[in-house]
């Protein structure tokens, strides 16, 4: 059995109050890296070590320029989103339970970034095939 995993944007979040209130730049807005339904896709076999390469190239869709997405073929993910989820996508690589006992489905977790003041939110699902 081998092993991929899909992560997939499901929302972005913005408090712009937070921002106000903390930000040097008060109107820096949402999240430029990422869009809802952005998907990537990480493999680590012969030809692909996607983990160890910081996420770069595994965008397999978009609706923006897949040129200014993390993870699509010119940036790697950002380190906020990187920090959040990379033990997730690590686990599932080599077979693991995600989050055993917390979801309903021990091969996905929903995770988001520690950007507070436009958290992105990611669900990580481990893929089983032959």
């Amino acid at each position: 059995m081998k092993h991929k995993v899909k992560v997939t944007v499901i929302d972005k979040k913005l408090y712009p109050e937070l921002q106000a209130q903390y930000c040097a730049d008060p109107n820096s807005g949402e999240c430029p890296c990422y869009n809802v339904g952005d998907e990537f896709i990480f493999e680590r076999d012969d030809l692909n070590d996607h983990f160890w390469h910081g996420g770069l190239n595994t965008l397999v869709k978009t609706n923006a320029d897949p040129d200014t997405v993390a993870g699509g073929p010119k940036m790697p993910h950002c380190s906020e989103m990187w920090d959040a989820v990379s033990r997730y996508i690590y686990t599932g690589l080599q077979g693991g339970s995600i989050m055993r006992g917390w979801m309903k489905d021990e091969n996905v977790m929903i995770a988001c970034c520690s950007d507070g003041t436009r958290p992105v939110v990611f669900k990580i699902e481990r893929i089983d095939y032959e």
